[in-house]
């Protein structure tokens, strides 16, 4: 049932009731109980913001906030029946619906919101927090949402990351594309952070690869946490839409999910991912561990790798280079590249008996697990300084990167950085010289923000 009303200070809205399909249709009636406890308690804000982002898939925009504004009235209630839940909505975007109906896709990544954001506070709770204390609890949690997301899929391996920029011109989304489409070819499926830019690219190309191989089911993996989707809402292309609860663990998703990774341009939150994993791949447990890593964009990206290669040889060394390859401007090298490394990482799975769809065997250590919450004070104290073992400094790099992406698009940091001013970062002269001139080449080229002049969140003391 719908009907469809007109706010008088925003777009177009309009009403539903929607009955989910699939898995929250095969709840217990205490389970049901607990989910509608959830999601009318604490936890209603943070599904309402999130569902707003569903709803709003495809917005160009990267401010958290735009969103609301339009649609100040936009509510949403998970209710009981005995068959399993039902969901109202409340003054939501007219655009997610076609003649009174919600767009299915919608639908299914509204269903994906109730799912985790009620999965998390059921089984993540309080009760919980000294489980997820140590380093194998953390992974244990990562598995837990990922089975409950439907997300682990047995099977040879295919899925390939893709991680890049959500603010990146034209010539490099295009590319993305073309990307996206040779790893279709070749039978590979996709996993992104779920968003426009170098996220949806990739998907957009591997469906018509996907198309012409007769691939089906193909698989289009988004992954986000609730900080970050209402910046970057789902693109219409995720067919799978996962919500982990914060930063760490939707990283860990990533590198415990994907077979390989490709990274495309992008401003700072690409700059943490990589950190994210070349600090892990530098443990002296997984040195020989197979894992194909690949930078690559457009010819005319070129600089930009440069630029990323030079300050990943100055912070952790060539020991961390000789981790990654870079490709610039050939599509097919790319997927080839991505085609033998995973095969490489199918045989060494094979013998060392681990399994195909989680990467047990990658070692992640507590400090790369730990959420990090910026503030001002946690960003000026985290150690940037060259005599730290590199895996170290990777993690202390990676949270002030993490930093920056929540001043940009995250609204509690946006807050904080709007009452007491930028966050500060200090550390090594060399290193902080070399960090200032990447962020300001972000900067210089609109990696930060997609529409507008950008004023950054953090000042680097040289």
């Amino acid at each position: 049932m719908s009907n469809n009303e007109q706010h008088p200070r925003a777009l177009p809205v309009q009403n539903a009731r929607i009955f989910p399909r699939g898995e929250l249709d095969i709840l217990s009636r205490v389970e049901v109980a607990r989910l509608r406890d959830a999601s009318s308690g604490g936890m209603h804000e943070l599904l309402r913001r999130c569902a707003l982002a569903v709803l709003t898939s495809g917005s160009a925009s990267d401010d958290p906030r735009a969103a609301s504004d339009l649609y100040p009235d936009f509510d949403i209630q998970v209710t009981q029946q005995d068959r399993g839940v039902l969901i109202d909505l409340v003054n939501a975007p007219a655009s997610a619906f076609v003649d009174g109906i919600i767009i299915k896709g919608i639908a299914e990544l509204l269903y994906a919101v109730v799912r985790d954001l009620a999965y998390t506070a059921i089984e993540m709770g309080p009760e919980y927090a000294a489980e997820l204390e140590s380093s194998e609890g953390i992974t244990n949690a990562v598995f837990g949402l990922m089975r409950n997301a439907r997300g682990l899929q047995p099977g040879d391996p295919n899925l390939v990351v893709c991680w890049g920029g959500h603010s990146i011109p034209r010539d490099e989304y295009l590319y993305t594309k073309q990307v996206g489409y040779e790893l279709g070819l070749r039978g590979m499926d996709i996993c992104t952070g779920c968003g426009p830019g170098a996220m949806k690219g990739p998907m957009k190309g591997a469906t018509i690869a996907h198309a012409k191989q007769r691939k089906h089911p193909a698989r289009y993996i988004g992954i986000t946490e609730p900080g970050i989707i209402a910046a970057e809402s789902p693109n219409p292309i995720v067919n799978h839409l996962v919500i982990m609860p914060d930063i760490e663990k939707r990283l860990e998703s990533f590198v415990r999910l994907g077979h390989g990774i490709i990274v495309f341009p992008g401003g700072v939150g690409t700059a943490e991912e990589i950190l994210y994993l070349l600090g892990i791949l530098l443990r002296e447990e997984n040195k020989d561990l197979p894992f194909p890593l690949v930078l690559t964009g457009p010819a005319v990206a070129a600089p930009y790798f440069e630029q990323i290669d030079r300050f990943i040889r100055l912070t952790l060394g060539e020991e961390a280079a000789a981790r990654y390859q870079i490709i610039v401007g050939d599509s097919q090298a790319v997927a080839k590249a991505m085609a033998a490394g995973i095969k490489q990482v199918r045989e060494y799975r094979l013998h060392n008996k681990d399994s195909f769809y989680f990467n047990w065997g990658l070692h992640i250590p507590l400090e790369f697990q730990q959420p990090f919450v910026p503030t001002h004070e946690a960003m000026a104290a985290l150690d940037l300084h060259k005599d730290r073992p590199a895996h170290a400094l990777a993690a202390d790099l990676r949270r002030a990167f993490s930093g920056i992406v929540a001043g940009n698009v995250k609204e509690p940091s946006m807050r904080l950085i709007e009452e007491h001013g930028p966050f500060l970062i200090n550390g090594d002269p060399e290193l902080m010289a070399s960090l200032d001139a990447l962020l300001r080449a972000f900067v210089a080229q609109r990696r930060m923000k997609i529409a507008g002049d950008y004023k950054p969140c953090y000042r680097v003391v040289t």
